[in-house]
């Protein structure tokens, strides 16, 4: 049985599916579910098949990959059909943030350290997952999603609930100074450790949301580090180097 890190606040909506993968020893690559470093491609495929049939819905769900490039492109999903699912051929170019009001359709992100962001608005019924490393979080990227989703949806941002998923935490994400200075406007979250720096990606994207207009109430962080917990996560930095993912995952139900 595979096991997911869920949010709380989340599981409170019948409209709404979450999961967040964790390592198992039982499956090829300790599951990973990346096409793009270079694993077997059939393996990884059937590893992504389990992790479907282990998400708890019955009905055809249809998931969205992006060639994640650390930018801030955000790309709305407008149709019910699989990007990047089982080749890289058709993955969504160029993109770190996916939107969609579609549902049964399973938006997705890869990681192994950095900051994956979950968005959902009840009101308007539109979801979001969003990549965000530190060029991503520079940039403003979650910031710049739910922007998008006003633009398109008419989202109010108070309205928005964020969860916040396992990435490298402060304790063990040490910096150069040329990564530190584009955060020193965040004091708490950016501390200096003699020439290096230790930055809290994810306090800077929950600042950011809050900026955006989001209740402070309605993010909720995982508060799990992926290099602490190596075990249950892929983590780039504490593996030296890991070709593993694990994947963050949104999808609104068809409710009957």
């Amino acid at each position: 049985m595979l096991d997911f890190y869920r949010f709380r606040h989340f599981q409170t909506s019948p409209a709404l599916m979450h999961a967040v993968s964790t390592k198992s020893q039982d499956l090829p690559y300790t599951f990973s579910l990346a096409l793009h470093t270079g694993e077997d491609t059939e393996k990884i495929v059937d590893n992504r098949k389990q992790l479907a049939k282990h998400l708890g819905s019955s009905d055809d769900l249809h998931f969205i990959v992006a060639n994640q490039t650390h930018s801030d492109h955000i790309k709305v999903i407008e149709a019910n059909e699989s990007k990047g699912w089982t080749s890289l051929s058709d993955a969504i170019e160029d993109c770190d943030a996916l939107i969609t009001n579609v549902s049964q359709v399973v938006l997705s992100i890869l990681t192994a350290d950095c900051v994956p962001i979950l968005l959902y608005d009840p009101k308007q019924k539109v979801i979001a997952a969003v990549h965000a490393g530190w060029k991503g979080t520079e940039a403003k990227i979650v910031a710049k999603t739910v922007a998008k989703m006003s633009e398109v949806f008419h989202s109010e941002a108070k309205d928005i609930i964020a969860g916040i998923a396992p990435s490298i935490g402060k304790c063990c994400y040490e910096v150069g100074e040329d990564v530190a200075k584009h955060f020193f406007n965040h004091p708490d979250a950016c501390t200096a450790k003699g020439t290096k720096f230790m930055l809290d990606l994810p306090s800077i994207n929950k600042e950011q949301l809050v900026s955006a207009g989001l209740q402070e109430k309605n993010i909720e962080m995982s508060k799990i580090c992926t290099a602490c917990e190596v075990e249950r996560f892929f983590s780039y930095r504490k593996e030296k180097g890991c070709s593993g993912r694990f994947m963050s995952m949104i999808t609104l139900k068809e409710l009957k």
